[in-house]
């Protein structure tokens, strides 16, 4: 028990060497882009530096297998070196026992990373979009809740909200719709409800249509019924889909309510599906990096050239990542089910890895 104690805490302190090598390097390299983006927006380091933190965690978050693979390769080598390893052997303990211990820390990690750091990247996602957008001026359009969807427009006339209890996949066709118009000084000017709104280039094509003035000083005897009526808009195919944002940016525990009510609005909600079971599967993603880090770096150093072998470990995670973020892919765009794109690839990784062990340590 004393030996698994201490290769669980070697492996955990690798985890936050690299981890935290990772974090500095990612701060910097985005502040210098925030600073670029910004470059006559917002003066200063100050706005540059709080984007590039509330940003940095959703990066460190994604690549996060591959830090496991680094801290596992950084870990092996360094017992290796030491002779650790030869001693562990020496006194009757397998490869394969002496993975238990760095193999679970890895799953405890991946489970504490999907409950609890999961949330807090989403949280610092929504306030980088936010901020981000009150300094570039590029808000977000859509929102998704219970009583439907809501989209905000603006033009020289004003403001305009819009209420629909459900869309087209798209968001271009929306059904029992409403219109709620601002004046420039802030005050109710216009609300049109319609059976149906479709998007075309700069206006919405609306169907049975009811209007009401309300600047008028009886809104409901001035209201008048049309068959169609055009409304102008400056909301585009392309702002609407921008406007949902990635699954990451909501937390796993409403990720599930968001799903059903996005497919309640008449969304499709499969790549949100794929990346809910994807971050499901995150623990064995990171267990199997685990695997593979320590089949190409468990050898003494004085019988194999390391470095070859680090190359190849860190070729082999790479591809692993490569093969996940493939298979997202093909499950959000409905080529393969949603379990298999999220599944598939940690399970290969963990039985290519294992037959890696038996055939390099026990064979």
């Amino acid at each position: 028990m004393t030996l698994e104690r201490y290769f669980a805490r070697r492996f955990l302190n690798a985890f936050l060497i690299v981890l935290g090598v990772f974090l500095g390097m990612m701060l910097l390299l985005d502040m210098v882009e925030q600073i670029r983006r910004l470059a006559g927006r917002a003066p200063g380091l100050g706005p540059a530096l709080e984007l590039a933190a509330l940003n940095a965690p959703e990066g460190v978050y994604r690549i996060l297998p591959l830090i496991v693979i680094l801290s596992s390769v950084l870990m092996f080598l360094g017992l290796a070196r030491s002779s650790e390893l030869v001693v562990t052997r020496a006194a009757g303990i397998s490869a394969l026992r002496s993975l238990i211990s760095p193999v679970v820390t890895a799953l405890a990690l991946g489970v504490l990373a999907v409950a609890v750091f999961n949330p807090l990247v989403a949280a610092t996602s929504k306030r980088y979009e936010l901020r981000a957008g009150q300094l570039t001026g590029n808000d977000a359009v859509l929102s998704i809740s219970r009583e439907g969807l809501w989209l905000r427009q603006g033009g020289p006339e004003g403001q305009t909200v819009i209420r629909a209890e459900r869309a087209s996949l798209e968001g271009t066709e929306l059904y029992r719709v409403t219109f709620l118009s601002f004046s420039p000084e802030g005050g109710p000017a216009r609300r049109v409800e319609a059976a149906e709104a479709r998007l075309g280039r700069g206006v919405w094509h609306l169907t049975d249509v009811k209007e009401w003035p309300l600047d008028s000083e009886n809104p409901e005897r001035d209201a008048r019924r049309i068959e169609a009526l055009d409304l102008p808009t400056d909301l585009t195919l392309d702002q609407i889909r921008d406007s949902f944002g990635t699954p990451s940016a909501i937390p796993i525990w409403d990720l599930p309510s968001f799903i059903a009510q996005l497919e309640r609005a008449g969304f499709s909600a499969r790549q949100h599906r794929v990346w809910f079971q994807m971050e499901l599967a995150l623990p064995l993603l990171m267990a199997a990096m685990v695997l593979i880090g320590a089949g190409f770096s468990m050898r003494p150093p004085r019988l194999v050239r390391s470095g070859p072998l680090v190359l190849m470990a860190l070729l082999a995670g790479l591809g692993i990542f490569f093969l996940r973020n493939f298979a997202q892919v093909l499950g959000e765009n409905g080529q393969i089910p949603v379990a298999l794109a999220a599944w598939s690839p940690p399970l290969a990784a963990v039985l290519l890895a294992l037959g890696l062990l038996l055939h390099l340590e026990e064979g």
